[in-house]
């Protein structure tokens, strides 16, 4: 693999997600890179009472705003010497391969096999999609 300059990794609070941003931040400062670390307000996961809250969906975004700062909090902490965040909205996979990628141009996408909340807890959907339809190398963690 050549050189990495951006390392991209999705966070979302589950066990494998954690696992792939600790591999993640290893490697950043291993290979000097920066990291940018993003989540997805997933609005698929929202009732149509709370879509139609926009006092609601504010707030869930400046939760996760806040909360992904601790991630950046955490990576500067351990020695990588650039770290931004991007939060992202809409279905993760999607997000993540049709917006974040296309916008930060990252040379490696770090991910988690398994998701934090419902279905979705299984590789095979939003891990596989990510792997199959980025247009980068995707490096799955267990």
């Amino acid at each position: 693999m050549k050189n990495l300059k951006k390392i991209l990794v999705g966070v979302d609070d589950s066990a494998d997600a954690l696992l792939a941003f600790d591999y993640a931040i290893q490697r950043a400062k291993e290979e000097h890179a920066e990291l940018i670390i993003t989540s997805v307000l997933e609005s698929n996961e929202l009732s149509v009472y709370q879509a139609m809250d926009k006092d609601y969906i504010h707030g869930e975004r400046s939760e996760l705003e806040e909360h992904i700062l601790d991630y950046r909090k955490q990576a500067l902490e351990a020695g990588v010497s650039a770290v931004r965040t991007i939060i992202a909205e809409g279905n993760a996979g999607e997000a993540i391969v049709k917006d974040v990628i296309p916008n930060v141009n990252p040379d490696l996408l770090i991910i988690g096999s398994a998701s934090k909340k419902g279905i979705r807890r299984h590789f095979g959907s939003q891990a596989a999609y990510m792997a199959k339809y980025a247009p980068i190398s995707v490096l799955v963690v267990r």
